[in-house]
């Protein structure tokens, strides 16, 4: 049984495992003021080309969510999210918990706009109504579709116009920044965003994120939201130890590509195959419409997620590759499915 369920199936890299052991009996001061967290900052701060920025590692992307969200906003204020947002389907209600109403727009491409966003704003004019004032993405989106430099830079632009907090959910950010053709950086993100995070329980840690806080009227007192909110870890440098370690030699970049190129083989398997796709995702994560005959058969050897119901006789599957995914994985599925 081989698992495209998702991609933090596997540990973590060798290379972070190594430098966890090799660490292990030395002293660090916690909280995030050991070494290695320090280091781990400074090269994302090199690599963004702003030293003003805040970073904070957070062990998770709901938790960094979660305490992010609930720091920029006023108890009257909500976010804004495409109904398929991970805020606003996969995290428990988190970000209504700490009273901030999510009001989501649909969207094919999982991605937002400026129209669907001036949509809810023309909506939401007076005090009977949260007043809308963070605009939540995701890069890459839950449909596995990314904003170019363009788009960011275009959504960046209205919401400063409109005095909207842009915030970024990266969980998968690194299959996006890896694509040529979006044309994007950690320096783009830092520039067109007032917060992001970038995912690394996702790439090739074993649980972590790297909160990035760019705008100055968020970053006041974060660190006490973070301890408040469960997040301010004791041994802080277990997160700093993977994030130095994934910075290093460009290997966060590189587990990225692997990523999106095992993927890239997976599409053009399943087109060869004469299959059809629910969206057109150029990055680790493939949505293929099968019949459900052949998905029964295939779950005999294969982990996925059945995404949703095309109609009686079809449905999407979802099917992520990872850091780790092997080549003969993705050439024994399309096997498979030649049967």
């Amino acid at each position: 049984m081989y698992s495209f369920k998702n991609d933090y199936s596997e540990g973590a890299h060798p290379n972070i495992l190594k430098a966890l052991v090799e660490s292990n009996m030395n002293q660090e001061d916690g909280y995030g003021n050991d070494i290695h967290s320090k280091n781990a900052i400074i090269k994302i701060k090199e690599l963004m080309g702003n030293q003003n920025a805040d970073v904070h590692l957070i062990s998770g992307g709901t938790q960094t969510n979660l305490i992010a969200i609930g720091a920029f906003l006023r108890p009257h204020e909500a976010c804004i999210s495409v109904d398929t947002g991970h805020i606003a389907v996969n995290e428990t209600g988190a970000i209504e918990y700490t009273g901030h109403k999510i009001i989501t727009v649909k969207s094919k491409d999982g991605k937002l706009n400026t129209d669907k966003i001036q949509e809810v704003l023309d909506f939401h004019t007076n005090e009977h109504r949260v007043k809308p004032r963070l605009v939540y993405i995701s890069n890459p989106t839950e449909l596995g579709t990314i904003y170019t430099k363009e788009e960011l830079k275009t959504l960046s632009k209205f919401c400063k116009s409109n005095e909207l907090i842009l915030y970024a959910d990266g969980a998968r950010l690194g299959c996006a920044i890896s694509l040529k053709e979006a044309d994007i950086s950690l320096c783009d993100m830092c520039e067109f965003t007032d917060a992001f995070f970038i995912g690394g329980t996702k790439n090739g840690a074993l649980l972590g994120e790297a909160l990035v806080i760019k705008r100055e009227d968020l970053k006041r007192e974060f660190r006490y939201h973070i301890k408040q909110k469960g997040g301010l870890l004791a041994k802080g440098r277990l997160l700093g130890i993977q994030f130095e370690e994934l910075f290093k030699d460009n290997l966060y970049f590189e587990l990225a590509r692997h990523a999106n190129e095992m993927a890239k083989l997976l599409t053009m398997g399943l087109i060869e195959a004469n299959c059809k796709l629910l969206i057109d995702s150029p990055t680790n994560q493939v949505f293929p419409i099968l019949e459900n005959e052949v998905i029964k058969r295939l779950e005999k050897n294969f982990g996925f997620y059945i995404w949703s119901k095309v109609d009686d006789k079809h449905s999407a599957i979802r099917l992520v590759t990872s850091w780790a995914t092997r080549k003969e994985a993705v050439t024994e599925f399309i096997k498979e499915l030649r049967k």
